[in-house]
């Protein structure tokens, strides 16, 4: 979980290097355009209780058994679907170059919202904007770890698996039970819609513009998709889910943040029996 820990280094250097930012604007007390309102409890609740939550996901991601060589001897790849069988046919010589790749790419998918403050306008809310990003990052990492889709609740194997040439000790390890779906693939997209979807909220006067915006923004999860893909990392399905879910995320979260209601709430819920995510809406007119 490497990528948790470079998260949250960059996140902190970001944090300082805002901080410097907002004191050194000269215009402070402008009246600039603020699409977007956050209750800084409601907020902060999802970013730490969601740190948590997903703490205790990983653990159960991370505690599954290996496959056993009976399983691997089972295996049959007609068993795969047509649209995803394709996975099967890649080179597995090149499966460590495309995951360096990927690997690479994440810490760069990381970064991508740190563009958002070279805009005059988003720089001045930092601290919302930050915020939105780490409530995003943090529903994001939890529907992956928790969802019933998820490699939690679901144990399919990686396409590594149905590789004979690979050797059974790679073949075997428990990390291999969680193909679905593609965590990278969500985590990118993510952030890439995300920062799409911030800098479109603050330039409303770019019209039909913004479309090419979001254009650019499917770039770097479809890159993602395919290097996990040539990593024998997951099926076809399993980075078109984590693309479809993590842009979701990323559009629909700071879409929720413009909703200027005091009413309205999201925040995670846990108890004995499940946990997950709450929204609640009080309309003025229930008062």
């Amino acid at each position: 979980m490497k990528i948790y820990r470079c998260k949250l280094i960059i996140l902190v250097f970001l944090g300082i290097f805002l901080v410097k930012q907002m004191y050194s604007q000269s215009s402070v007390g402008d009246s600039s355009y603020h699409p977007y309102y956050v209750n800084y409890w409601v907020t902060g609740s999802i970013i730490i209780g969601g740190t948590v939550i997903e703490k205790i996901g990983i653990h159960l991601v991370t505690s599954k058994s290996g496959i056993s060589i009976a399983e691997l001897q089972n295996l049959n790849r007609n068993d795969i679907s047509p649209i995803d069988r394709w996975a099967l046919n890649f080179d597995p010589t090149k499966r460590d170059y495309y995951e360096r790749l990927s690997s690479q790419l994440a810490v760069i998918g990381v970064l991508l919202p740190v563009l958002t403050v070279l805009d005059h306008n988003i720089r001045r809310d930092w601290l919302d904007v930050l915020l939105i990003y780490l409530e995003t990052q943090a529903i994001t990492n939890n529907l992956y770890l928790l969802s019933p889709i998820g490699p939690t609740f679901q144990n399919r194997f990686r396409p590594v698996v149905y590789y004979d040439a690979v050797p059974n000790e790679e073949r075997s390890r428990p990390f291999n039970r969680s193909s679905l779906y593609s965590g990278h693939t969500a985590s990118i997209a993510e952030t890439s819609f995300l920062t799409a979807k911030v800098y479109c909220d603050y330039h409303p006067e770019l019209g039909w513009n913004k479309y090419l915006v979001y254009v650019a923004a499917a770039i770097p999860p479809l890159l993602m998709a395919y290097f996990r893909l040539k990593a024998l990392r997951h099926f076809t399905t399993d980075v078109m889910t984590g693309f479809g879910v993590g842009a979701l995320c990323g559009i629909l979260i700071p879409e929720l943040h413009r909703i200027q209601d005091k009413n309205f709430s999201v925040g995670f819920y846990s108890s004995s029996e499940a946990t997950g995510l709450a929204v609640k809406w009080q309309p003025n007119f229930l008062k």
